[in-house]
């Protein structure tokens, strides 16, 4: 089987608008958390967002293209088009015809749904934009990116909520491995930022007023964030041969279904995509120094979390580094395993583990090294990355150093 690594990154978030502000801020713990601005804010009880904030879509894109981009696939042509020129590759003839995109995301065109309900609901117009349809389906996102960099090869989106990006980036990884791809832009994009959004997330009581609080004892539920993260995954021999810059390799993937509850999670099901993408790696559990956790701040997340991660790993979870990133970011629902794929690669390369900030109180149901509050410098050759979803759906990825 062929190795896979990754040659490009680009990202938009709460954190910066690239991925060099997003490493600043993932190294100082800065929060990107704040006061949510949208439209009707005042009929919400949840009032705080990782929002991207200053962002300007005239300065990127014309008249026409707006027409057609929703926020998500915004994001995601911004941060797709830092991981190409990253990776320093053109798309034409054999290798345009045989390489594509997977993306994740799980509410798609939501900016462009709820504004269009607005439209015909409160409004009371009888006519939408010829192109919403386009702009708000699951896949425009991937559509775009294929169009805009020449991909011909498979393209396609996948939607498994809270761990669509990671089961993408699996995707890539498997086809690439296969011999199916050369490259992949892969990684995911979410904006449910729009007070439809929300209202339909403060529904499921589960979301913090207050801040994202991960594995403190003091946690008191989820902040939703927005953005989008892509990567360029290769063929290693392919990238070596042209002289790229190799930011990491991708070296095992897993996924699971705890087959029990559509919201409640199972500490069986993540153990098992944990200790799956150690299995598919060949590695040993001795081997990965820092885990990038899914870590929502919710009572129930997190310490079924940290039960799975401890029964997988033994002795060694005292050993290990866990922290999540959402305590920074927000929960980015379906592009949320692409951003904090970023900390993994920040890890590997620049040996910097990004903290779990907001903690407070330690609890003796998450007794693991949650890298609290401040950046730490260490050196891993090892991380695994977890994203656990509603309805059970579970999906890890295994990292290491570049080669």
């Amino acid at each position: 089987m062929r190795r896979v690594v990754i040659t490009g990154a680009g990202t938009i978030n709460a954190l910066g608008h690239d991925v060099a502000q997003t490493f600043e801020a993932m190294r100082e713990g800065r929060c990107g958390i704040g006061p949510l601005e949208i439209p009707d804010v005042d009929r919400l009880m949840v009032k705080i967002a990782g929002q991207v904030r200053n962002y300007d879509e005239h300065a990127h894109f014309n008249r026409q293209q707006i027409a057609l981009y929703d926020r998500f696939t915004q994001f995601t042509l911004l941060a797709a088009r830092q991981a190409v020129a990253q990776s320093g590759l053109e798309f034409h003839g054999e290798l345009a015809d045989r390489s594509g995109v997977v993306l994740g995301t799980s509410g798609g065109g939501l900016t462009t749904q709820d504004e269009n309900y607005r439209v015909v609901y409160e409004e009371g117009k009888n006519r939408v934009h010829p192109f919403i349809v386009p702009k708000l389906m699951n896949n425009a996102a991937t559509s775009h990116l294929s169009i805009e960099f020449n991909l011909r090869g498979p393209s396609f989106t996948v939607a498994t909520a809270c761990a669509s990006s990671n089961h993408a980036m699996g995707q890539a990884f498997q086809m690439i491995r296969s011999g199916m791809a050369p490259v992949m832009l892969t990684g995911g994009s979410e904006s449910m930022l729009v007070f439809g959004g929300v209202k339909a997330w403060e529904g499921l009581r589960v979301m913090s007023k207050d801040g994202c609080r991960p594995f403190s004892a003091n946690r008191n539920g989820m902040v939703q964030g927005e953005g989008a993260g892509v990567f360029v995954f290769e063929d290693y021999e392919h990238a070596r041969k042209r002289g790229a810059t190799i930011l990491a390799e991708v070296i095992g993937f897993a996924m699971s279904s705890d087959a029990s509850d559509i919201v409640m999670p199972s500490k069986q099901g993540a153990g098992r995509a944990i200790t799956g993408a150690m299995r598919d790696a060949r590695i040993d559990k001795s081997e990965v120094g820092y885990i990038n956790a899914h870590g929502t701040g919710t009572a129930a997340n997190d310490k079924t979390e940290s039960a799975a991660v401890a029964d997988a790993f033994g002795p060694h979870a005292d050993k290990l580094m866990m922290s999540s990133t959402k305590s920074m970011h927000g929960h980015l629902i379906g592009g949320t395993g692409a951003v904090e794929l970023l900390a993994c690669i920040m890890a590997l390369k620049d040996g910097i583990i990004a903290p779990t900030i907001n903690y407070e109180e330690p609890d003796p149901e998450c007794a693991l090294d949650v890298v609290p509050n401040e950046a730490r410098e260490a050196n891993v050759d090892v991380v695994l990355t977890n994203a656990f979803a509603f309805g059970g759906l579970n999906a890890v990825l295994a990292l290491r150093k570049a080669p």
